[in-house]
């Protein structure tokens, strides 16, 4: 490998980073690269969402639980990992939803939690910046707030005339959104486990899913395949045991099946400073040719 290159991914809580996009991380470290993931919250105020872990000890340091939990899953995936230090929204539910909490991440002006960003993208300069799309990959206000904080600190982050207390300046040469919630994908993983004989996780998605609001896999730009690293993003994931429930659907389609119907993690590339022909099969394409030459 002619250059080390740096790729950061900015999530909203921990266990996002190994739910999204796990795989092409521990691929780029494979192959030498640098990443960190960013977390802008630390998921205090997240369900348990696994039984085993449902006990009054656990309840009461969520916020201790949380840190070991995403301290392991970084480990397991080989990143970096800086908590941004804001404070989880929860996921406000009812008709009408009740008002999210004060000083809550979503709550907090982009003026006071862009420039933590800016400032870990000067001093860790990545090449390439992953986040959310707009809708946050699904409407939790946190990720929402973590697209648009991503968003502005990639566009600010190179602007000499933006927050000049963060430090020099840093340009990031491509911005990306993770799609991994496509119909499309669903629809493959579903006809594929039916033709096996095997019971299938999707088919209330699928008979739900409003076709009106099209599909984010019309929006893919970029396929990285990642599938040999399926077992550690599986790993990293189940890290987070207090999120996710090891008999829970994101482990019933047998790894085999995956790799065969779907061994890639998918991207929208919404920024790029550098040439690059589309579709991409990775995400530092156009980049390894700017640095290297």
């Amino acid at each position: 490998m002619a250059e080390k290159l740096r790729l950061m991914t900015v999530h909203a809580h921990p266990d996002d980073e190994s739910s999204k996009g796990a795989a092409t991380m521990v691929k780029y470290v494979a192959d030498g690269h640098e990443v960190m993931v960013v977390t802008c919250t630390g998921g205090e105020r997240g369900d348990i969402l696994n039984p085993a872990m449902d006990r009054p000890e656990v309840i009461e340091n969520m916020i201790e639980y949380r840190r070991k939990e995403m301290a392991r899953a970084a480990e397991i995936l080989g990143v970096r990992q800086h908590w941004l230090g804001f404070v989880d929204s929860g996921l406000p539910e009812g008709d009408p939803k009740p008002p999210l909490p004060e000083g809550c991440f979503a709550l907090v002006p982009l003026e006071e939690s862009v420039p933590p960003l800016v400032k870990l993208m000067r001093e860790f300069k990545p090449h390439v910046v992953i986040t959310y799309d707009e809708n946050g990959g699904y409407p939790h206000p946190d990720h929402i707030r973590c697209h648009e904080v991503s968003v502005a600190a990639f566009d600010a982050a190179g602007d000499p005339d933006l927050h000049p207390e963060a430090g020099e300046p840093w340009t990031p040469l491509k911005l990306y959104y993770s799609h991994g919630f496509s119909r499309k994908r669903f629809k493959a993983m579903h006809e594929a486990l039916l033709a096996r004989g095997l019971e299938s996780p999707y088919a209330e998605w699928l008979k739900d899913w409003d076709e009106d609001k099209g599909d984010v896999a019309d929006r893919i730009t970029t396929r990285v395949e990642c599938g040999e690293y399926f077992e550690k993003r599986d790993a990293a994931l189940l890290a987070h045991a207090t999120q996710i429930d090891p008999n829970s659907r994101w482990f019933i389609v047998p790894l085999e099946v995956q790799r065969e119907v779907w061994p890639y993690e998918d991207y929208e590339l919404v920024r790029s400073l550098v040439d690059t022909t589309l579709p991409e099969d990775d995400l530092f394409s156009g980049i390894t040719e700017k640095v290297s030459a």
